[in-house]
């Protein structure tokens, strides 16, 4: 268990997402969620870009859609913000094509949307 990619990094990420879905609960709108995740982040001097934009180089061309990490955290980490009631297969492979496009190697998926807060992390 030593192994884990980010351990360190990844559990204050996932204490301070903990912190936020307490204080807050299940069923407001991601936007919520997010506000407070860069409240906190703020207030813990977590270093962390909000709404990162990635260009999709599709063999040697950039599309001209861009994606938009909702976070990332210490440059390496990508965290996906959810309120749903699960986290869906469809969420599982947006992690792994965010970093297929990032070149990170950790993504949190982080479900805010249900009674207990739930989270997966995708690793590439």
């Amino acid at each position: 268990m030593d192994n884990i990619i980010y351990k360190e990094e990844s559990y204050r990420i996932i204490g301070i997402c903990m912190e936020v879905h307490n204080n807050l609960g299940a069923g407001f709108l991601e936007i919520v969620y997010k506000d407070a995740l860069e409240w906190e982040f703020k207030n813990s001097g977590i270093q962390f870009e909000r709404e990162k934009e990635y260009s999709v180089n599709y063999k040697g061309v950039i599309l001209p859609h861009k994606f938009y990490a909702d976070f990332v955290i210490f440059d390496k980490i990508i965290l996906e913000v959810k309120g749903i009631a699960g986290i869906a297969d469809e969420h599982i492979a947006q992690g792994l094509n965010y970093l297929k496009v990032s070149q990170n190697k950790l993504a949190l998926i982080v479900n805010f949307g249900e009674l207990k807060m739930n989270y997966k992390r995708i690793i590439l």
